[in-house]
Protein backbone atom coordinates (compact mmCIF):
# COMPACT_ATOMS: atom_id res chain seq x y z
CA UNK A 1 0.00 0.00 0.00
CA UNK A 2 1.66 3.77 -1.08
CA UNK A 3 2.42 6.18 1.59
CA UNK A 4 1.45 9.31 2.28
CA UNK A 5 3.55 12.53 2.54
CA UNK A 6 2.79 15.72 3.83
CA UNK A 7 4.73 18.61 4.29
CA UNK A 8 3.66 22.07 6.66
CA UNK A 9 3.06 24.69 3.94
CA UNK A 10 2.75 22.68 0.69
CA UNK A 11 0.20 20.18 1.33
CA UNK A 12 0.21 16.20 0.48
CA UNK A 13 3.65 16.04 -2.15
CA UNK A 14 4.82 12.58 -3.94
CA UNK A 15 5.78 9.93 -1.24
CA UNK A 16 9.60 10.52 -3.03
CA UNK A 17 9.82 13.65 -1.89
CA UNK A 18 13.21 14.72 -0.42
CA UNK A 19 12.10 16.50 3.01
CA UNK A 20 15.41 16.52 5.07
CA UNK A 21 18.40 18.03 4.68
CA UNK A 22 21.91 16.08 5.42
CA UNK A 23 22.82 18.56 8.43
CA UNK A 24 19.39 18.62 10.19
CA UNK A 25 19.16 17.96 14.03
CA UNK A 26 16.91 15.87 13.91
CA UNK A 27 19.17 12.98 11.57
CA UNK A 28 22.60 14.72 14.10
CA UNK A 29 20.82 14.82 17.21
CA UNK A 30 17.83 13.02 17.15
CA UNK A 31 16.74 17.06 18.36
CA UNK A 32 13.11 16.77 17.72
CA UNK A 33 9.83 15.54 18.91
CA UNK A 34 6.94 13.09 17.14
CA UNK A 35 3.38 11.74 17.87
CA UNK A 36 2.29 8.68 16.43
CA UNK A 37 -1.50 8.58 15.51
CA UNK A 38 -3.93 5.54 14.58
CA UNK A 39 -6.23 6.69 11.70
CA UNK A 40 -9.47 5.33 11.84
CA UNK A 41 -12.21 6.37 8.95
CA UNK A 42 -9.98 8.44 7.53
CA UNK A 43 -9.41 10.88 10.72
CA UNK A 44 -6.69 10.84 13.40
CA UNK A 45 -8.07 9.55 16.24
CA UNK A 46 -7.37 11.50 19.45
CA UNK A 47 -5.77 13.99 18.09
CA UNK A 48 -5.70 17.46 20.33
CA UNK A 49 -4.61 14.54 22.99
CA UNK A 50 -1.75 14.33 20.76
CA UNK A 51 -0.72 17.35 19.54
CA UNK A 52 -1.26 18.16 23.67
CA UNK A 53 1.56 15.69 24.41
CA UNK A 54 3.48 17.02 21.02
CA UNK A 55 3.40 20.25 22.67
CA UNK A 56 4.66 19.41 26.16
CA UNK A 57 7.50 17.49 25.19
CA UNK A 58 8.45 20.40 22.73
CA UNK A 59 8.35 22.89 25.90
CA UNK A 60 10.85 20.35 27.36
CA UNK A 61 13.37 20.81 24.50
CA UNK A 62 13.00 24.36 24.10
CA UNK A 63 11.69 23.39 20.21
CA UNK A 64 9.27 26.29 18.86
CA UNK A 65 6.34 24.29 16.99
CA UNK A 66 3.94 25.83 14.69
CA UNK A 67 0.65 26.45 16.18
CA UNK A 68 -1.78 23.28 16.72
CA UNK A 69 -4.25 24.67 14.38
CA UNK A 70 -1.63 24.31 11.43
CA UNK A 71 0.04 21.07 13.29
CA UNK A 72 -4.19 19.66 12.81
CA UNK A 73 -3.88 20.54 9.50
CA UNK A 74 -1.13 19.35 8.13
CA UNK A 75 -2.38 15.73 9.82
CA UNK A 76 -5.77 16.20 8.17
CA UNK A 77 -4.55 16.81 5.18
CA UNK A 78 -2.22 13.56 5.03
CA UNK A 79 -5.22 11.42 6.71
CA UNK A 80 -7.72 13.22 3.45
CA UNK A 81 -5.13 11.31 0.88
CA UNK A 82 -4.95 7.82 2.93
CA UNK A 83 -8.22 5.34 1.66
CA UNK A 84 -10.90 6.00 4.48
CA UNK A 85 -11.71 2.54 4.48
CA UNK A 86 -8.07 1.69 5.90
CA UNK A 87 -6.57 2.08 9.01
CA UNK A 88 -3.17 3.54 8.92
CA UNK A 89 -0.53 5.00 11.23
CA UNK A 90 -0.07 8.67 11.03
CA UNK A 91 3.24 10.55 11.91
CA UNK A 92 3.78 14.12 12.81
CA UNK A 93 7.06 15.44 13.01
CA UNK A 94 9.06 18.35 14.27
CA UNK A 95 12.73 18.78 14.03
CA UNK A 96 15.06 21.74 15.24
CA UNK A 97 16.32 21.79 11.36
CA UNK A 98 19.52 22.48 10.05
CA UNK A 99 22.39 23.00 12.01
CA UNK A 100 23.06 26.48 10.74
CA UNK A 101 19.88 27.49 12.18
CA UNK A 102 16.88 27.58 9.87
CA UNK A 103 13.67 26.38 10.36
CA UNK A 104 12.29 23.97 11.89
CA UNK A 105 11.35 20.90 9.51
CA UNK A 106 7.91 19.61 9.88
CA UNK A 107 6.13 16.93 8.16
CA UNK A 108 3.51 14.16 8.54
CA UNK A 109 3.37 10.76 7.47
CA UNK A 110 0.67 8.06 6.96
CA UNK A 111 1.87 4.09 6.68
CA UNK A 112 -0.47 0.74 6.62
CA UNK A 113 -0.35 -0.42 10.22
CA UNK A 114 2.30 -3.31 10.52
CA UNK A 115 0.62 -7.46 10.37
CA UNK A 116 3.18 -7.79 13.27
CA UNK A 117 0.65 -5.22 15.55
CA UNK A 118 -3.04 -6.44 13.56
CA UNK A 119 -1.43 -10.14 14.99
CA UNK A 120 -0.30 -8.96 18.61
CA UNK A 121 -3.84 -7.77 18.85
CA UNK A 122 -5.47 -11.05 18.06
CA UNK A 123 -2.80 -13.14 19.82
CA UNK A 124 -1.08 -11.06 22.49
CA UNK A 125 2.48 -11.12 23.30
CA UNK A 126 6.01 -12.34 25.18
CA UNK A 127 7.40 -10.00 27.32
CA UNK A 128 11.05 -9.54 28.85
CA UNK A 129 11.93 -7.14 31.89
CA UNK A 130 14.80 -5.24 31.74
CA UNK A 131 16.20 -2.31 33.76
CA UNK A 132 16.14 0.96 32.57
CA UNK A 133 19.17 2.20 35.00
CA UNK A 134 17.09 4.49 36.93
CA UNK A 135 14.88 5.30 40.05
CA UNK A 136 11.40 5.51 39.93
CA UNK A 137 11.69 8.98 40.98
CA UNK A 138 14.71 10.52 39.36
CA UNK A 139 13.19 11.46 35.87
CA UNK A 140 10.57 14.06 37.43
CA UNK A 141 13.35 15.99 39.15
CA UNK A 142 15.82 15.59 36.01
CA UNK A 143 14.50 17.60 33.29
CA UNK A 144 17.49 16.94 31.02
CA UNK A 145 16.82 13.20 30.95
CA UNK A 146 13.68 14.26 28.62
CA UNK A 147 11.37 12.11 30.88
CA UNK A 148 7.65 11.94 29.54
CA UNK A 149 8.95 13.71 25.94
CA UNK A 150 8.62 12.11 22.96
CA UNK A 151 11.36 12.85 20.70
CA UNK A 152 13.36 11.62 17.86
CA UNK A 153 16.12 10.58 20.04
CA UNK A 154 14.50 6.32 20.01
CA UNK A 155 18.35 4.45 19.86
CA UNK A 156 17.50 3.33 23.47
CA UNK A 157 13.72 2.26 22.62
CA UNK A 158 14.83 0.55 19.22
CA UNK A 159 17.82 -1.22 21.07
CA UNK A 160 15.73 -2.60 23.66
CA UNK A 161 13.23 -4.25 21.45
CA UNK A 162 15.47 -5.76 19.27
CA UNK A 163 17.65 -7.05 22.75
CA UNK A 164 13.73 -7.95 23.90
CA UNK A 165 13.48 -9.81 19.76
CA UNK A 166 17.13 -11.76 20.77
CA UNK A 167 15.54 -13.23 23.84
CA UNK A 168 12.14 -14.63 22.01
CA UNK A 169 10.05 -11.82 23.14
CA UNK A 170 7.54 -9.20 20.89
CA UNK A 171 8.63 -6.59 23.43
CA UNK A 172 10.18 -5.30 26.49
CA UNK A 173 9.12 -3.96 29.64
CA UNK A 174 11.43 -1.41 31.24
CA UNK A 175 11.97 -1.39 35.49
CA UNK A 176 13.60 0.81 37.29
CA UNK A 177 16.38 -0.13 39.78
CA UNK A 178 14.48 0.28 42.84
CA UNK A 179 12.23 -2.87 41.49
CA UNK A 180 9.18 -0.79 39.90
CA UNK A 181 7.81 -1.28 36.56
CA UNK A 182 8.11 1.64 34.09
CA UNK A 183 6.68 1.36 30.59
CA UNK A 184 7.39 -0.07 27.76
CA UNK A 185 9.49 1.61 24.73
CA UNK A 186 6.62 2.00 22.72
CA UNK A 187 3.81 1.72 24.62
CA UNK A 188 1.88 1.99 28.72
CA UNK A 189 1.81 -0.83 31.07
CA UNK A 190 -2.10 -1.60 31.99
CA UNK A 191 -3.07 -3.88 34.07
CA UNK A 192 -6.38 -5.26 36.11
CA UNK A 193 -6.22 -6.06 39.46
CA UNK A 194 -9.81 -6.32 42.02
CA UNK A 195 -11.68 -4.49 39.34
CA UNK A 196 -9.52 -1.54 39.15
CA UNK A 197 -7.79 -0.68 35.55
CA UNK A 198 -4.47 0.85 36.31
CA UNK A 199 -1.53 2.11 34.95
CA UNK A 200 1.61 3.78 36.12
CA UNK A 201 1.30 7.65 37.01
CA UNK A 202 3.85 9.74 34.52
CA UNK A 203 3.73 12.76 37.25
CA UNK A 204 5.99 10.60 39.62
CA UNK A 205 8.03 8.35 37.40
CA UNK A 206 8.63 10.20 33.98
CA UNK A 207 6.95 7.67 31.93
CA UNK A 208 5.41 8.89 28.74
CA UNK A 209 2.18 10.15 29.74
CA UNK A 210 0.14 7.41 26.95
CA UNK A 211 -2.63 9.14 25.08
CA UNK A 212 -4.59 5.03 24.97
CA UNK A 213 -3.95 4.48 28.14
CA UNK A 214 -5.23 7.87 29.50
CA UNK A 215 -8.49 7.46 27.25
CA UNK A 216 -9.04 3.95 28.52
CA UNK A 217 -8.88 4.55 32.05
CA UNK A 218 -10.96 8.05 31.60
CA UNK A 219 -13.64 5.08 29.97
CA UNK A 220 -12.89 2.03 32.49
CA UNK A 221 -16.41 3.02 34.67
CA UNK A 222 -18.04 1.78 30.75
CA UNK A 223 -17.29 -1.66 31.49
CA UNK A 224 -18.22 -1.43 35.25
CA UNK A 225 -14.60 -1.08 36.41
CA UNK A 226 -12.75 1.70 38.66
CA UNK A 227 -9.63 3.63 37.04
CA UNK A 228 -6.12 4.04 39.03
CA UNK A 229 -2.85 5.34 38.36
CA UNK A 230 -0.41 3.47 40.98
CA UNK A 231 3.28 1.84 40.93
CA UNK A 232 3.52 -2.53 40.82
CA UNK A 233 6.59 -4.13 40.54
CA UNK A 234 6.99 -7.22 38.05
CA UNK A 235 6.54 -10.04 40.19
CA UNK A 236 2.92 -8.15 41.30
CA UNK A 237 2.04 -8.57 37.22
CA UNK A 238 1.97 -12.66 37.63
CA UNK A 239 -0.98 -12.26 39.99
CA UNK A 240 -3.24 -9.56 38.94
CA UNK A 241 -6.24 -10.27 36.50
CA UNK A 242 -4.71 -9.12 33.43
CA UNK A 243 -1.73 -6.72 32.34
CA UNK A 244 -1.42 -5.13 28.63
CA UNK A 245 0.80 -2.77 26.52
CA UNK A 246 -1.21 0.13 24.70
CA UNK A 247 0.25 2.27 21.93
CA UNK A 248 -1.92 4.35 19.91
CA UNK A 249 -1.20 2.16 16.80
CA UNK A 250 -1.42 -1.28 18.22
CA UNK A 251 -3.86 -0.51 20.48
CA UNK A 252 -4.13 -2.92 23.79
CA UNK A 253 -2.21 -6.17 23.25
CA UNK A 254 -2.42 -8.62 26.26
CA UNK A 255 0.98 -10.18 27.57
CA UNK A 256 0.70 -13.50 27.54
CA UNK A 257 3.95 -14.26 28.92
CA UNK A 258 6.22 -12.22 30.92
CA UNK A 259 9.85 -13.48 31.70
CA UNK A 260 9.38 -16.65 30.15
CA UNK A 261 6.01 -17.98 32.60
CA UNK A 262 2.74 -17.87 30.96
CA UNK A 263 0.47 -15.82 32.29
CA UNK A 264 -3.63 -16.79 32.47
CA UNK A 265 -5.67 -15.10 29.86
CA UNK A 266 -7.61 -12.21 30.79
CA UNK A 267 -11.28 -12.67 29.38
CA UNK A 268 -11.59 -8.94 29.80
CA UNK A 269 -9.31 -8.40 27.01
CA UNK A 270 -12.16 -8.53 24.20
CA UNK A 271 -14.15 -5.69 25.82
CA UNK A 272 -10.87 -3.49 26.41
CA UNK A 273 -9.85 -3.97 22.89
CA UNK A 274 -13.96 -3.38 21.70
CA UNK A 275 -14.11 -0.35 24.03
CA UNK A 276 -11.10 1.16 22.16
CA UNK A 277 -12.37 0.87 18.09
CA UNK A 278 -10.41 -2.46 17.69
Amino acid sequence: MPRVLALLGAGVVPAETLVLRADDLGVLRGDGVFETLHVRDGEPWLLDEHLERMRRSAERLALPLPADADLAGLARQACAAWPAGDEGALRLVCTRGPEDGGPPTVYATVAPVPESSRQARADGIAVVTATLGVTAGVRPESPWLLGGAKTLSYGVNTASQRWAAEQGAQDMLWVSVDGYALEAPTSALVWLADGALCTVPPADTGVLASTTAAWLLDHAAELGLRAERRMIRPAELHLVDGAWLASSVRGLVEVRRLDGVDLIPCPETARLQKLLGH
